[in-house]
Order: structure tokens, then C-alpha cells, then sequence
């Protein structure tokens, strides 16, 4: 609750340079033609649509699955677009984006985008970018940007998140914009994306909030009952879907923030006609968007769990149904939020202690745009925040198979040539110490499937810390290899990781690269 409004600010910015910074998707195999390589693959979670079984997320194989992904706001404001296109080809965001290691995109629209007016604005079409958009109409580019997501093994949620462009409404429908409508473009959108298991659900509305109410029984304010009829509605033209269902501001008197309360849930749970279909949405954040009493509460970060049980973490801790934060973010300026941010990130269960038992998000946002919160990309719309994304690394999870062809082919079985080249660049020096990218490029003739580089420092330099990327040290070699999550690059593809390490003043050294 109390937000202010993080989403339109002016959408202008001139052409810039490229720079994909960020790793690949995929798990290291030693011989891509081996028949028990090709079957693991073949096997790797994500494919088809997903259903529900207790708190987990399950694939079309029954293969638990799990969100771990990034918002793009952009459809929802007066641009009728995702934001940033007026400074890079789309194609390349949503490589980046897995590059780092999302697997989800959050993509809220508002209404305004089924009106016959509705014409996206401030893309950039110069130097051959976004070319392929160049007179499509609002939908039209979602389906372009839903192609690509799932050409690269990325899933895609789709957010009502406002009525129209003007602003959020508390809630799911205005004079304007009735219910009937909310609830026509919500079947809308699932018939036309009927069959294309990219786009696994739709989060039927953004934050409720006061007077909204969950299970008070009023029809006009009864947030749950509302989902209820418009999450059959839903599934009635497209089945296969999953339904994301927001909280509410208040329940029994208990406020918390914005779409973020689902205390009423172990009382009035969402009934759908279908079953297995339902994944609830919280959202959470920190003193950048609203103080609340719980940041300054003397035990705080240590309170912060026993709070998020109370408004949604039951729900996952009591195998009721799966939960999907689906915003949170924060500037990162003051230390409390910094606390905030460790203090969650540690309580969504880290992927490498719990994989897909752990609770799924997507984190608020790709755009630095973002008022009150920034974003993964600075104000470039290039460079990636490391520290801020870094902080996302333990939570992270697995890409999905590719929605193009057999997630089985072992690409070139004629056998052409594995390289890679690796540029390294100090991106600050303090003296004390610096933080450096390794720029790692496919140079070869097939996609690579691992990496590896090594340099040497000609001075006392160690490594303090790694992210995207393990490494060993000795002496003064460094060698660093794609993490579990990121070893493919296409041919052309590039990827980097970053490190903080100490003391300054060391140059750049020369990196070698080995592909297989």
C-alpha cells in the first residue's frame, strides 16, 4: 500500500550501444550426441503447460517447476509497449534476460490495448532495430515478444495491471471499464494464445487493494469471488492455463501492503471449475516504495520471516498451493533494504538447497524506469546493476526447453568447430579494490554447451567474489566456468559474469577461452 506510481515516467532516450552482459541457460553435458545426454535433455523440466499439485508447480511430464524471472512493464502506460525500445532491439532484452539467468517475464498490459486507438509508441527502428515490430499494433508486438520468449526456453505471464493507461485502480474494474470487459479481455488473450504453452497463466488483476476485500461476500468488493468468476471464465475457452490470484490490502482489520495480503485464503480459498489451476500472487517491498511498522520493529530483519508466514507464506508452508511473489524490489540505497532484500531472498529457499521446491518470483524490474524501486538494467538500459541482481543469484533456477524444435537434436551431428573468445573489462577501481566483466563470446561454428576462461594477473590481485560464473585461484591464475544454470551459447551468442577483487590498480589482463 501508500505506493507511488513506479511505472510512467517519460519514455525517451537516444539510440545507444548494445552491451549484452549477462549468462547463457542450460546444464553442461560431455557429448551432445551420447543417447543419455539426448535423453536428458529431452527430459529437462519446463515443457508444455504447467499445473499445480499442493504448493508446487508442475510440468506437462509432472516435473516440478518453479518461476524465478523479471517484470517488463511497458504494455500497461501510454506507450502500449515494454519500455526500452525506444534504446535496444527487443530481441536482444529478453536474451539478456537469460543470459542472466531469468526464466519467467511478468508482462503487465492494461486494457487500452483492445481498443481500436491503441497505437505503441517511442520504439526505435533505426540500425535495423526492433525492425520486425515496425507497424504492429499493441498485440501484435506481444505475440512477437511471446515468440522470442519461448524460441529461447522463457515462459511468459501475462498481468492485467490496469484498467487503462491512466493509472491503477484499487478495484478490478472502473465506471469505464466494467467487469465485463475485464473479464472479455481476459478470454480474449487466453483464446489467442491457445496452444502455445509460453504463456503458462494470467494474473487476473494487479494489487487490489482497500475496498477490496476478500471473502466479505459483497459481489462488488469481494476480491476472491471476482477471481473465482473470472478464473473460469479463463478456462473456459483455454484450460491448460494457469491462474495467478493477488491478495488483497486488508483482511480482518490486518492491513499490509497492496495485493500482498492473503490471510484470507486459509479461510476462503479460490474454487475453480478446473483443478490444480490456481498459484497465488504476493507481493511484497521495501522502504523505497512505503515504510511499514515492520521495518522498524528493534528485531527487524529478524521479524521479516514470521511476517511473510502470516500474510503468505502459510500458504506454502501448509501445502495449500503454490506461491508466486510476483513484485519485489527496492533501490537498494538505505541499509535497511538491503537487509530486506537478503532477508528475502534467503526465506524463498535457495534453488541450490531446494530446486523446485521453493517459492516462486519474479522480481520488480527489468526497466530502470522504475520510480521507486530502479531496475536489473541502469539507466543505459544496457548495463546491468550487478549487486542488485547478484543478490538474486541463490534464487535463480534452470531455463526451460526451447518452444522450437526437439529439445532433443544435438544441433550439429556433423561434428564443426567449439570456440570462444573472452574480453575482460574493469568496470571501477577504488584502489582498494575494483569490480571486472568477462565478456564471453561464441566464436565457433556450434553451440557451446560449457565454457571456460583463464587469465593471469601480473600483480597480488585474489578474487574477493564471483557472481554468474565458479572459479579457482592459484597464485595469480584465475579460472572461471559457466554456473550450473548458464553453458549454452548459440553460435554468435555472447554472455559475461562479473567480480569484485582486490587490491585496485591491476589493468586488464588477456583471457583465454575453452569451448566445448
Amino acid at each position: 500500500m501508500f505506493r507511488s506510481l513506479r511505472r510512467v515516467l517519460c519514455a525517451a532516450a537516444a539510440a545507444l550501444l548494445l552491451i549484452l552482459a549477462g549468462v547463457g541457460a542450460q546444464t553442461v553435458h560431455a557429448d551432445p550426441a551420447a543417447p543419455e545426454d539426448r535423453a536428458a535433455r529431452a527430459a529437462a523440466p519446463g515443457a508444455g503447460y504447467w499445473h499445480t499439485s499442493g504448493r508446487q508447480m508442475l510440468d506437462a511430464a509432472g516435473q516440478p517447476v518453479r518461476i524465478a524471472g523479471i517484470n517488463w512493464f511497458g504494455f500497461e502506460t501510454a506507450n502500449y509497449t515494454p519500455h526500452g525500445l525506444w534504446a535496444r532491439d527487443y530481441k536482444s532484452m529478453i536474451d539478456q534476460m537469460k543470459s542472466l539467468g531469468y526464466n519467467t517475464i511478468r508482462l503487465p498490459y492494461s486494457d487500452d490495448l483492445f481498443k481500436s486507438g491503441t497505437v505503441p509508441n517511442s520504439i526505435d527502428f533505426s540500425g535495423g532495430k526492433n525492425a520486425d515490430l515496425q507497424g504492429l499494433g499493441s498485440l501484435q508486438i506481444m505475440d512477437r515478444i511471446v515468440a522470442y520468449a519461448g524460441q529461447g526456453g522463457l515462459k511468459v505471464v501475462l498481468d492485467r495491471h490496469r484498467p487503462d493507461a491512466a493509472g491503477q485502480s484499487a478495484l478490478w474494474y472502473t465506471s469505464a471499464v466494467p467487469e465485463s470487459t475485464w473479464i472479455a479481455n481476459l478470454k480474449a488473450l487466453a483464446t489467442r494464445y491457445k496452444g502455445n504453452s509460453t504463456v503458462i497463466g494470467i494474473d487476473l488483476h494487479n494489487e487490489p487493494h482497500d475496498p477490496a476485500c476478500w471473502g466479505c461476500g459483497d459481489t462488488t468488493r469481494d476480491w476472491r469471488l471476482a477471481a473465482q468468476r473470472a478464473g473460469n471464465a479463463v478456462l473456459s475457452v483455454n484450460p491448460d492455463l494457469l491462474i495467478f490470484v493477488e491478495g488483497v490490502q486488508t483482511f480482518n482489520g490486518v492491513s499490509g501492503w497492496w495485493g500482498g495480503n492473503l490471510m484470507g485464503v486459509a479461510q476462503y480459498p479460490v474454487q475453480l471449475d478446473v483443478p490444480n489451476r490456481v498459484v497465488y500472487s504476493a507481493h511484497d517491498y521495501a522502504t523505497s516504495v512505503a515504510q511499514q511498522s515492520w521495518f522498524s520493529d528493534p528485531s527487524f530483519p529478524a521479524n521479516m520471516p514470521g511476517i511473510w508466514d502470516k500474510y503468505w507464506g502459510y500458504i506454502f508452508k501448509q501445502n495449500i498451493a503454490p506461491v508466486w511473489v510476483g513484485e519485489f524490489g527496492t533501490t537498494l540505497q538505505s541499509t535497511i533494504d538491503q537487509k530486506w532484500l537478503a532477508a528475502l531472498v534467503s526465506y524463498l529457499r535457495p534453488t541450490g538447497t531446494y530446486g523446485a521446491d521453493s517459492i516462486s518470483w519474479t522480481f520488480w524490474s527489468w526497466n530502470p524506469n522504475s520510480g521507486d524501486t530502479g531496475g536489473i538494467l541502469k539507466d543505459d538500459w544496457t548495463t546491468v546493476d550487478t549487486v542488485k541482481d547478484g543478490y538474486l543469484a541463490s534464487v535463480k533456477a534452470p531455463g526451460f526447453p526451447s518452444g522450437g524444435g526437439d529439445p532433443g537434436d544435438p544441433g550439429d551431428p556433423g561434428g564443426g568447430t567449439a570456440a570462444c573468445t573472452a574480453a575482460y573489462t574493469v568496470s571501477s577501481d577504488w584502489g582498494g579494490g575494483f569490480n571486472a566483466e568477462v565478456k564471453v563470446t561464441n566464436s565457433g561454428t556450434v553451440a557451446l554447451k560449457s565454457w571456460k576462461t583463464t587469465w593471469t594477473w601480473p600483480g597480488a590481485q585474489k578474487v574477493t567474489s564471483m557472481w554468474n560464473a565458479s572459479y579457482t585461484q592459484s597464485g595469480s591464475t584465475v579460472t572461471a566456468a559457466n554456473a550450473d544454470h548458464n553453458g549454452t551459447l548459440a553460435v554468435g551468442g555472447s554472455a559475461s559474469f562479473g567480480f569484485g577483487g582486490a587490491p585496485g590498480g591491476g589493468g586488464a589482463p588477456t583471457v583465454s577461452c575453452t569451448a566445448t
